[in-house]
């Protein structure tokens, strides 16, 4: 059972008022869920998702270092169609998402897939600085939020430009990445996930995200070369 304040906060996201209205629902359900951040990703072409919707810069960041790595929870999420809970990143087995404990401003993640039976849309990622699990109150509440979310997202009538409007770069800004590739993918001679590997392993060699490696690459301010490629993600942390 959802509580009073989620119930209005889920009514809020019936009226539709677009783009802005969104971003204020999943600010006033991360107070509610206790929680410091939210962000909403929809699933795009393959099983990458693509950032839709944040409360801050903090999770942003939590969302881009996802991307950049191509792994997290969630990924996993996406991938697996279930809920996936690390309550403690520290306790994270080292096999499993290696840099995502090391890299991280949070402790605590909780993500929740957005989807109806087969149909996958997305994820609703939870952040908590601390560490700690959800209570089943915040629970119910996130598994609403996350179905509200789905339903909206699924709607005919619901803004196809959202991305457009939001604070923070969303799909259009990771564009980019997909336009990099191909640039990497006929310089380097490469296929496409080889050229996108290539572009992580520098982005996250170089510390600077991927969205804004992939900007330079595109505006020709960066040309990576076809041999010595920097350390991979996986020689960076020491596995083989």
């Amino acid at each position: 059972m959802i509580s009073v304040g989620m119930a209005r906060v889920l009514r809020r996201l019936r009226r539709r008022e677009g783009p802005a209205g969104v971003e204020s629902v999943i600010a006033a359900a991360t107070e509610i869920l206790g929680v410091d951040g939210l962000a909403v990703s929809l699933l795009a072409e393959g099983d990458a998702i693509e950032l839709m919707w944040c409360t801050d810069e903090d999770t942003r960041r939590f969302e881009d270092l996802q991307f950049t790595l191509g792994e997290g929870p969630g990924p996993d999420t996406v991938r697996s169609g279930v809920m996936v809970w690390a309550p403690d990143l520290t306790c994270v087995r080292p096999d499993h998402w290696p840099a995502m404990a090391l890299e991280a401003e949070f402790r605590a993640v909780f993500c929740f897939p957005m989807g109806v039976g087969a149909i996958r849309v997305g994820v609703l990622t939870a952040l908590r600085r601390t560490p700690g699990s959800l209570t089943s109150s915040e629970t119910d509440d996130a598994l609403a939020l996350a179905g509200a979310l789905t339903a909206y997202c699924l709607e005919d009538d619901a803004p196809h430009d959202d991305r457009e409007h939001a604070g923070f770069p969303g799909a259009l800004g990771r564009a980019v990445v997909h336009q990099a590739t191909g640039m990497l993918s006929v310089q380097l001679s490469l296929p496409l996930p080889k050229a996108l590997l290539r572009l992580r392993a520098h982005a996250y060699g170089s510390g600077r995200s991927l969205t804004d490696t992939a900007q330079d690459i595109v505006d020709r301010r960066l040309c990576l070369a076809p041999d010595g490629p920097p350390p991979t993600v996986a020689d960076k942390d020491g596995l083989p």
